[in-house]
């Protein structure tokens, strides 16, 4: 899948990325960038976006990383997010973009689940401000459940 196709497939049926207006800037199955707008409806109470808004941004770049890396899977096994943790490392101010890294080879997932095994892989997020300074760093680990 393209990131196009990527970004329009996630915003039809997450309503929470369509609410944030989460752009698609790049989807590899080992890479994906998203970016969350500057709006005041996003902002906490220190004027930066806030921290559910900083979650869902992440998630969401760790999603589009599954969708491109195992997309051709989804007929047998379903994705899910098991574990989440963020951690904040500077105050976030503006537009914040999240660069997802997949920390597993796809074809080492894809042979666990060949073996009718539930394989898992971390995915790491960074947020940066456009500084480039890191603001948090979401460790997410997905699984592919089999569907029998």
């Amino acid at each position: 899948m393209t990131t196009t196709a990527i970004g329009e497939l996630l915003t039809s049926t997450v309503p929470m990325v369509k609410t944030l207006q989460l752009e698609y800037l790049e989807t590899t199955p080992e890479r994906a960038v998203l970016r969350l707008p500057d709006l005041p409806e996003y902002r906490n109470h220190v004027g930066g976006p806030h921290a559910g808004a900083m979650f869902t941004l992440a998630e969401s770049a760790s999603g589009a990383i599954v969708l491109a890396a195992f997309g051709d899977q989804l007929g047998r096994a379903v994705p899910l997010p098991t574990v989440g943790e963020i951690s904040f490392k500077k105050l976030a101010r503006g537009v914040v973009t999240a660069t997802a890294t997949l920390g597993r080879p796809v074809a080492e997932v894809i042979a666990e689940l060949d073996e009718g095994r539930r394989p898992e892989f971390p995915i790491t997020v960074e947020i940066t401000r456009e500084d480039g300074a890191v603001t948090g760093v979401l460790e997410i680990v997905w699984t592919l459940r089999p569907n029998s």
